[in-house]
């Protein structure tokens, strides 16, 4: 590989409003911010990265602790921290970078916001456009063509496959109307992700849960697709670890259970908060993990606990840490997907290169799993689709 040097790097963002307020993890986004980095290498080489920042999903403490312009500053001055601390910096592959960088900006995170908790996904989401620009420099001065290429050797057995398409996942959030759940499902889609762990007490939560996927089931229960094992739509619950403890989450099983909708559920994900070490191969569905694989150490804890499936972010949690994970959930036969942060049309992209590369996911047919909301909840998405690498693809 060659050996590129960094001479320059420059960071900048901007504020994209949305349709409506977004709920999930007890709590509700209003805008997301657009952060761009850009690097220039010593021979004159240049790779820009795009992230999508959000507070809510990557520090609920953060969001509710000051307000959300405050969160997106702070989050902001980690990207250009980051960015700030590669100029003179030389390497040969992206995953040099990414340890060091990612320990330097959570410090530098926990000083500025004066919070010792502040999470390690907070850090990652900042990093997602310095680690993507990394990717774009290195592609480009080694005049790679594709993701498959660039993916170094020993990370290769996560991403072995290359789907010719990808089964595009919308997400149903808290206040998402049921004329729209309809309408994505005469438009063909088959797997929705459902926001859950809604805001209150344990017990409200429970109740407004149970009530929610008893009405979104009422409008799904019918369709039928032959993209799945069962042919029936497949749910895919998130709860973001809003259930405190797993007496709580059964009663929401059972009531799956009660309703018919428990073949369907495919995946639930993070029940529990990341600091919960409790084993959970004995719940009758396959829990996914996501906020709490900060690194592939904790990835592979829970896999030890009896997580089954492995939801990546590359465009919330860096290109570089997702590989990793994907090789390590390979090694041990769990599979993975793509989830989305509510990200640009140019991440999807990014999202997607990866989606379409994991190995098949158990009851799906031979497609990627993607999930991506954008189109729904972004307000100017038809603007943003115009400056993304390509405007003509059907999202």
């Amino acid at each position: 590989m060659k050996r590129i040097k960094i001479a320059d790097a420059s960071a900048d963002f901007t504020r994209e409003p949305l349709v409506r307020k977004f709920g999930f993890k007890g709590g509700y986004l209003t805008e997301l911010w657009q952060s761009r980095v850009t690097l220039r290498s010593e021979d004159g080489t240049t790779g820009t990265g795009f992230g999508t920042q959000s507070v809510l999903w990557s520090d609920a403490s953060v969001f509710s602790g000051m307000s959300e312009e405050d969160g997106n500053r702070l989050m902001f001055a980690l990207t250009k921290f980051a960015a700030e601390r590669l100029v003179g910096v030389s390497l040969e592959t992206p995953l040099e970078l990414i340890d060091g960088l990612y320990s330097s900006v959570l410090a530098e995170g926990r000083r500025l916001s004066q919070r010792e908790s502040l999470r390690p996904t907070f850090a990652l989401n900042a990093l997602v456009a310095v680690d993507n620009a990394v990717w774009s420099l290195y592609g480009r001065a080694n005049g790679f063509s594709n993701l498959g290429d660039a993916v170094p050797a020993e990370l290769r057995l996560g991403v072995p496959a290359c789907h010719d398409h990808c089964a595009l996942i919308p997400l149903v959030s808290y206040n998402t109307p049921l004329d729209e759940v309809r309408r994505l499902a005469d438009e063909g889609h088959f797997f929705f992700k459902i926001k859950i762990g809604h805001p209150g007490s344990q017990e409200e939560m429970l109740a407004k849960d149970c009530d929610r996927a008893a009405e979104i089931h009422d409008v799904l229960r019918s369709v039928r697709t032959g993209h799945t094992a069962t042919g029936k739509a497949c749910y895919y619950f998130d709860a973001n670890g809003r259930y405190g403890d797993k007496e709580t989450f059964m009663r929401f099983v059972a009531h799956l259970d009660r309703i018919g909708a428990r073949e369907q559920t495919a995946i639930v994900e993070e029940p529990f908060e990341e600091t919960d070490e409790s084993r959970v191969d004995d719940i009758p569905l396959r829990i996914a993990a996501d906020e709490s694989a900060h690194t592939v150490e904790d990835a592979v804890r829970r896999m030890d606990l009896g997580y089954r499936a492995m939801a990546l972010k590359p465009i919330a949690k860096t290109m570089s840490l997702s590989l990793r994970v994907s090789a390590a959930a390979a090694e041990r036969g769990v599979p993975c997907f793509c989830a989305d942060l509510t990200v640009s049309p140019t991440l999807v992209e990014w999202n997607r290169a990866v989606a379409r590369r994991l190995p098949q996911f158990p009851g799906i047919g031979n497609l990627g799993l993607l999930e991506t909301n954008g189109e729904q909840n972004y307000l100017n998405w038809s603007r943003m689709s115009k400056s993304a690498p390509r405007e003509d693809v059907l999202w």
